[in-house]
């Protein structure tokens, strides 16, 4: 759909499912994926860690529950979970490709693996810092670029580890790139920095009881006003409210188009 069609485009961000984990929350997930379709929203982005060990049968669950999403467009990543005992495989079969492209509306959105397998920490790699170049060549389009792993650190998660190992230098080739909107997950501590001219948006964990500090189970919803430029976004925690986290107009120029 042209993006002069629709007043409101929203994009929902979850994260860290962990099915197959003690920690895993089941009717936690349904509630979410209940919640999501009253959202109604354009794009779902799943950051990875969708499975606790990577294994055959935690992926068959996990797309069970996710098949449920009423959304034309349902992008996942993989985290370092799902690479675990050569989960990648299993990744593929059920969800496509690592990394994948998809425009909607007003946003190009680009969906990065960034992890490793049967290693916690993250890593893009400079083969894939030509993936931006290639798909990000609309100056008219918000670019966002999902993934799972740490690009900054985030407070309240103790001692940092697992971030990017190669953060500095994709952090410049994401500003280089002016992409507007970074989403990722992990660490399960929501949180936004706003970086240069850029939103690093961290999801907390959606369905699971593996929460650090006074942090709960929550996932983000997006959602841009298509005549005015106006991005909000809000932290939704199951079962309860939204909470707005942040409101900002520089999208004007994208929109109206």
């Amino acid at each position: 759909m042209d993006n002069h069609l629709k007043k409101i485009y929203r994009i929902v961000h979850i994260s860290d499912l962990h099915v197959g984990s003690t920690f895993f929350i089941p009717h936690m997930l349904e509630r979410v994926i209940n919640e999501i379709n009253l959202i109604e929203p354009d794009v779902v982005i799943i950051t990875g860690d969708i499975t606790e060990f990577g294994f055959k049968s935690e992926y068959i669950a996990a797309k069970g529950f996710l098949n449920e999403i009423n959304c034309p467009n349902v992008l996942v990543v993989p985290g370092n979970h799902d690479s675990r005992n050569v989960g990648y495989i299993h990744f593929e079969d059920t969800f496509g490709s690592l990394d994948k492209f998809t425009s909607c509306g007003p946003f190009d959105i680009l969906c990065l693996d960034s992890s490793e397998p049967d290693l916690d920490e993250g890593h893009i790699g400079r083969e894939k810092y030509y993936l931006l170049e290639k798909n990000f060549n609309n100056p008219n389009k918000i670019r966002i670029v999902a993934f799972h792993h740490h690009l900054l650190p985030i407070p309240g998660t103790g001692r940092e580890r697992n971030i990017l190992v190669d953060a500095g230098d994709f952090l410049k080739v994401l500003i280089e790139h002016s992409v507007h909107i970074v989403l990722l997950g992990h660490r399960h501590v929501p949180n936004v920095w706003h970086f240069e001219d850029m939103y690093v948006i961290n999801a907390g964990t959606a369905c699971t009881r593996r929460v650090r500090g006074y942090s709960v189970p929550c996932y983000n919803v997006l959602e841009l006003d298509n005549e005015t430029g106006i991005l909000k976004l809000f932290r939704k925690v199951p079962f309860e409210n939204s909470e707005l986290v942040l409101s900002t107009s520089k999208f004007e120029n994208y929109c109206k188009l």
